[in-house]
């Protein structure tokens, strides 16, 4: 799916995996939702999404626990940037 059609959508799609749902909601501005979206799945993928979520929320040592949990570091990117990038990875 193309990014503009992603913004445009007034819901996620059922066919969306949680860490793309994820993605969704905290493009809407809700971190709350989009948090429960991996808080409690297993997997690289989720905890991927996870540690984001945290870098936005400012909790860097969590965000740095959940970086672990999917066997990579933080990024060096903007918050934007991670997000567009998060966004190409589970929208394929």
């Amino acid at each position: 799916m193309e990014l503009e059609a992603f913004k445009n959508l007034d819901s996620p799609l059922s066919t969306f995996s949680p860490e793309l749902k994820s993605l969704w909601y905290d493009m809407k501005g809700d971190w709350h939702l989009a948090h429960d979206q991996v808080d409690h799945l297993d997997g690289k993928s989720a905890a991927r999404v996870h540690a984001y979520l945290h870098r936005k929320e400012g909790d860097q040592w969590n965000a740095d626990y959940w970086y672990h949990r999917a066997g990579e570091s933080r990024p060096s990117l903007s918050l934007d940037e991670e997000w567009q990038k998060l966004f190409k990875r589970f929208n394929s």
